[in-house]
């Protein structure tokens, strides 16, 4: 499967937004455009997509590095996931892979249930991941949850 338009929009949204020069994550890691955490490669050279950051990317720049990196989510919740699901569960479960990265989500526990057919056990594991350094962070709270809104709403439906 592939993000949907809708799911696209809402995944810049709960990134918040395109940020055309570099800034600090929730984590404290160095990101630029919609929550491209910067490579040693990238930080190192001062390039991103050919285009040095330094003074900001171009909005193409970032809609490349947004493609790049949804990307490899929507491969990860493919591999990943065993049982079917619909747009909106896919979408929300790549903005989820998009922000806690592959690694976690395959050796999660949301997966694990997901993949015994309990779909119902998924908000409730989704809201788990809402920590840093141990710590409740507000605006992984409401990604969860805004995430959990989106696995529950039927497949035809958009959320606006």
């Amino acid at each position: 499967m592939k993000l949907s338009e809708n799911g696209s929009k809402l995944l810049v949204e709960w990134e918040g937004g395109f940020q055309f020069k570099v800034y600090l994550d929730s984590g404290g890691l160095e990101t630029i455009g919609c929550g491209h955490l910067l490579t040693a490669d990238e930080l190192e050279s001062g390039k991103c997509c050919g285009e040095d950051y330094a003074n900001g990317l171009s909005e193409d720049a970032c809609w490349k590095l947004f493609s790049q990196d949804v990307a490899w989510a929507e491969k990860a919740v493919d591999d990943g996931v065993t049982v079917t699901l619909n747009q909106n569960q896919f979408d929300a479960l790549v903005s989820f892979v998009f922000n806690v990265g592959s690694g976690a989500f395959k050796s999660s526990t949301l997966l694990r249930v997901l993949n015994m057919g309990q779909y119902g056990q998924v908000p409730s594991e989704l809201r788990r991941w809402n920590k840093v350094a141990g710590e409740v962070v507000q605006g992984l709270v409401n990604r969860r949850e805004k995430e959990i809104t989106l696995w529950e709403t039927a497949e035809l439906e958009e959320l606006t």
